[in-house]
């Protein structure tokens, strides 16, 4: 595969802490941008792996969820590979596309899913916490069955709410939980990724136990920033050029840089540009 300068960058090493929401969402967008064209042929697991410096489990799990989204297609045989998709999903769309309603659920779900997190690591009753590792445990049984996992996702992220013991708190978890099933209904869920997220809702239980606030806060956070990774990768392009998110390193690709750059299209641009911040 020939590469001119844009995509070369989509194939740079990627960042270790958000490794897989992040591959997903560099070559979601590389597909959405044309960068990588259809029908066109990713470089062999191996070859892959080793340019974006991540592990070949990682990137298993990111062509997984591509492949379930229908933006990549996996060939066995001699011939076989990774190709991308000859009509990716989502590249048009007959209805009203996401606008900049559903970035501001994504803003707001920061609000209330941190600062839940916040309270709930200074106030929360010790009575409170078996049930939520109860809850996670739960989800742990079920990443084979997605629907089942969401249901119990909704009532952990509920149960932190109650723990902050803020009623408003509460009210606006159940509106934003109710808001983000319809954007998560949107990608794909294989086992991996829910194991991964599941992971998450163990090390904030612990920072809740140890009543650290800031810990509680940090994965809270990368929690919510895995969901809004992969979305950017697989929403429309529509969505993303009518949102208020733009570029992390102004490079112009979708819209010009504003408020909150963490879900871009710039992802497709060199990592050495975006590493002052996230």
């Amino acid at each position: 595969m020939q590469r001119d300068p844009a995509l070369e960058a989509v194939f740079l090493p990627v960042r270790p802490a958000s490794t897989f929401e992040e591959t997903v969402e560099r070559l979601g967008t590389a597909i959405r941008l044309g960068l990588l064209a259809p029908g066109s042929q990713l470089p062999p697991e191996r070859e892959l792996a080793r340019e974006l410096r991540i592990s070949r489990t990682t990137l298993r799990q990111a062509l997984t969820t591509l492949v379930q989204s229908g933006h990549l297609v996996s060939l066995r045989g001699r011939r076989g590979g990774t190709f991308v998709s000859e009509q990716p999903p989502l590249a048009e769309r007959d209805d009203e596309p996401l606008d900049q309603r559903a970035w501001a659920v994504l803003d707001y779900r920061v609000a209330i899913e941190c600062g839940a997190a916040l309270l709930a690591a200074e106030r929360i009753d010790k009575e409170q916490l078996p049930r939520l590792e109860e809850l996670v445990e739960k989800m742990a049984a079920e990443g084979e069955d997605f629907e089942e996992y969401r249901r119990t996702d909704i009532r952990f992220h509920i149960a932190i709410a109650e723990a902050a013991h803020s009623p408003r708190l509460l009210a606006g978890m159940t509106e934003v939980q109710g808001q983000m099933t319809d954007l998560i209904a949107l990608i794909a869920h294989p086992p991996e990724v829910l194991a991964r997220s599941n992971e998450q809702h163990g090390r904030l239980v612990k920072a809740l136990r140890k009543g650290d606030p800031s810990r509680a806060v940090k994965v809270m956070r990368e929690h919510i920033e895995g969901t809004e990774h992969i979305l950017a990768g697989l929403l429309p392009p529509q969505a993303r050029m009518r949102s208020p998110l733009g570029s992390k390193s102004g490079s112009g690709l979708t819209s010009p840089p504003t408020q909150r750059p963490k879900i871009s299209t710039s992802t497709v641009v060199p990592a050495a540009a975006k590493s002052g911040g996230r």
